[in-house]
């Protein structure tokens, strides 16, 4: 399960999308999210899977990679998908007891299913195809904020640590259970609370493991002068290339036949 996690980790390939400027697939993932909830029929869906599709064919990530991702979800889904046809008033086509499933808890079930499916695929392929320079692509699209006075840049530089952070910590979280396992610790067994128990073993050196990583992090940045986003200059600037262009008059044009669609009511 550990392993299955796919958010915040980066797949090196070859595509055309992990070429693209950080900052285009910041606003395309943001604008496919957007199109997720305006879709709310069937032929609105049909068009965000095609869209999903030719991402995820162009990203040159496998697919398997990228579905191992909803692992993760499996049971928040499971539980969004009951709550919804149980809760949801309407026409009652199925009822033991005090629960009902109606016909339009199902459909509500179904299109929260989908929608939380496509969230995560998304967001996965931005940071599966995005090396460390979404910093720099996120500070980009925010700077218009500096002239409020937002640290725009420390904003940016802790959500992509935290971000990066992620399959650090897993894989830390995935050895420690193989050391704890291999002492005789039982993860898998037992009561709800007798679980909460077995994992404080693994919780603490994990925690400990956590700040000391924060520590040298710390230290490396003090170290090279780092001093926050002040007169900071860039190694490698972002700068917009033709692919960045088509890639906005794609995503433009799917954003159209998204609002077309929800204006139709199709």
């Amino acid at each position: 399960m550990i392993r299955d996690i796919t958010i915040g980790q980066y797949y090196p390939a070859d595509s055309v999308i992990h070429k693209l400027d950080p900052r285009t697939k910041l606003v395309g993932t943001i604008g496919f999210i957007v199109s997720v909830f305006l879709f709310h029929t069937f032929a609105g869906y049909a068009v965000a899977t095609i869209f999903l599709a030719g991402m995820i064919l162009l990203s040159k990530v496998p697919v398997k990679f990228i579905f191992k991702g909803l692992k993760t979800i499996f049971m928040l889904l499971l539980i969004t998908i009951f709550f919804n046809m149980i809760l949801t008033p309407g026409e009652v086509v199925w009822k033991l007891g005090f629960i009902k499933i109606t016909k339009e808890g199902l459909v509500l079930a179904g299109t929260m299913a989908i929608r939380l499916v496509y969230l995560v695929i998304g967001s996965s392929i931005m940071t599966l195809t995005t090396t460390p320079k979404l910093t720099d692509g996120l500070e980009r699209l925010l700077r218009p904020l500096n002239k409020l006075h937002v640290p725009v840049h420390d904003i940016a530089m802790m959500m992509s640590i935290a971000l990066r952070f992620i399959p650090i910590l897993l894989e830390e979280t995935d050895k420690i259970m193989k050391a704890q396992i291999a002492r005789g610790a039982d993860f898998e067994n037992g009561n709800l609370i007798q679980k909460a128990k077995n994992m404080v073993p693994l919780l603490v050196p994990l925690f400990i493991s956590a700040f000391r990583r924060a520590n040298d992090l710390a230290m490396a940045m003090e170290a090279r002068c780092y001093h926050g986003g002040d007169n900071r200059t860039q190694m490698k600037p972002l700068c917009y290339k033709k692919r960045d262009h088509m890639a906005y008059v794609i995503l433009a044009a799917y954003l159209a036949v998204a609002i077309g669609f929800r204006a139709a009511g199709i």
